[in-house]
């Protein structure tokens, strides 16, 4: 069993002793722990109500930690928004909705069944910021406890947040329904089992696209590795061909991201997503307005091409989803993400997000009018590889970090996450970062294609190893 705490929130597998496991135990005490600090950083005149969004996926557990989590926050005097089956995305805009002062979301996101995790948000609807991950664990370990009395106990109203969602995407500026209902798409939907299947047959039905759904029922029996990865997406690839779909739609249990498959069959590639939304916000900008996107180190280099190709100036971010919209905030990017296919798009909200994900991508298909292979062949073409060393002593960890950056010296260094080393003249780079959890080094690699990223993952490891022999 495990339980990993850590800035971002508690996950862990369900069943197993407090401490080892995401027990009851731990969800209360976490969950308390959020409560002290969000009163700490959002003080109220006596007699003001703190209110709490909770939304969930469809994982087998959900059920027992939604009333753990929103029993809790009962206890602890704060009044909670149950949203119910909710994707994360959705979780995130019904903050911003209700003017909420925070937000739970319980989902293990891409992990497979046995997991679930507490997401924390802020009253803005965004995950919250390292200092106040580490005050809330610090908190949660103290287990000093003060419940409030029975006159002031919280209560709980339910609402679904799914249409506001929707209704919100479909708002937007750069989402032009009429043109895609215009197109006559069909697309092919794989919501692997979870709150996908709620969601996104709405968004399509509002589009006027028709939707062939796989694995849509939301019962939390994860037909496959919910990762949205191109081995784990076989059954949505056959679909796509047979049912001659123009497109083939896959996101991850919570909805955050949106993996693509083209119309033969064929993997559009996870980190396309977010190049080929990008590139179509890009080039709907008029001049005069200094344009900027961003992205994590560990994301493809087609996003900084494709920027640089209107004029504008992409920003590189440390690895997770706060570090990318702190960095977003910082340079003004009009779009950006991960290569995960995590969209964040912030005329709507600084998350991302599968919902308009889709249907940015529509809209420019539409626009397009071309196939979804032929698009991506319109991108800048690389290949990244991902690789790890496992190591038997954490410290060394470190020490090779340190000799990559004086062996690689005279190329391009970002050290922000660990190692970033980017070879400019043949537009290659590889980037190594220290795992939170695990004695192991991250390895991954982009070249123009997987021979050159596999050479390149290979060289580094070469080096890495030499190092640990001393």
């Amino acid at each position: 069993m495990t339980l990993i705490k850590s800035i971002s929130g508690i996950r862990g597998t369900i069943g197993g002793a407090p401490g080892e496991a995401l027990t009851p135990v731990d969800i209360v005490k976490f969950t308390y722990a959020y409560c002290v600090k969000l009163k700490e950083r959002r003080p109220k005149p006596a007699g003001e109500r703190y209110r709490v969004v909770v939304g969930k996926d469809a994982r087998i557990s959900g059920e027992m930690v939604e009333q753990l989590v929103c029993g809790s926050l009962i206890a602890c005097g704060v009044d909670v928004i149950k949203a119910g089956y909710a994707s994360t995305p959705t979780t995130e805009m019904a903050v911003i909705f209700e003017k909420a002062d925070g937000g739970i979301i319980l989902t293990a996101s891409h992990n497979p069944k046995q997991w679930n995790a507490l997401k924390l948000l802020n009253e803005k609807g965004e995950f919250l910021n390292a200092a106040e991950g580490a005050a809330i664990l610090e908190c949660a370990d103290s287990e000093d406890f003060d419940f409030a009395d029975v006159d002031s106990l919280g209560t709980v109203t339910e609402k679904d947040f799914t249409d506001a969602h929707i209704d919100a995407v479909l708002a937007l500026d750069a989402v032009d329904a009429e043109a895609v209902r215009k197109a006559g798409f069909k697309v092919a939907l794989d919501a692997v089992n979870s709150v996908g299947g709620i969601i996104m047959p709405k968004l399509f039905e509002r589009l006027g696209v028709e939707c062939i759904k796989v694995n849509c029922t939301p019962d939390g029996h994860f037909a496959h590795n919910p990762e949205p990865l191109p081995a784990n997406l076989t059954e949505l690839c056959e679909t796509v061909v047979k049912e001659k779909a123009d497109l083939g739609v896959s996101v991850d249990p919570d909805v955050d991201r949106l993996a693509l498959i083209c119309e033969n069959g064929e993997p559009f590639g996870e980190e396309y997503t977010l190049v080929s939304v990008a590139d179509y916000i890009l080039s709907r900008e008029k001049g005069g307005k200094e344009l900027a996107t961003a992205s994590n180190l560990s994301s493809s280099r087609a996003l900084r091409d494709v920027t640089e190709s209107y004029g504008g100036k992409y920003w590189a971010a440390a690895v997770g989803e706060v570090n990318v919209t702190t960095k977003m905030k910082e340079c003004g990017a009009i779009i950006g993400g991960e290569g995960n296919g995590g969209v964040i798009y912030p005329a709507l909200h600084y998350g991302r997000d599968a919902i308009v994900g889709a249907a940015l991508f529509l809209t420019n298909l539409a626009g397009k009018k071309m196939k979804v292979s032929e698009l991506q062949k319109t991108y800048p073409q690389y290949h990244i590889t991902k690789n790890r060393i496992e190591l038997s002593d954490k410290s060394l960890i470190d020490k090779i970090l340190s000799e990559m950056k004086k062996i690689y010296a005279s190329e391009d260094i970002n050290d922000i996450d660990g190692v970033k080393i980017s070879f400019e003249a043949r537009k290659e780079w590889v980037h190594l970062r220290k795992s939170n959890t695990e004695p192991i080094i991250r390895i991954y690699a982009e070249a123009a294609d997987k021979e050159a990223a596999e050479k390149l993952a290979s060289e580094i490891k070469s080096i890495a190893e030499k190092i640990i022999a001393g």
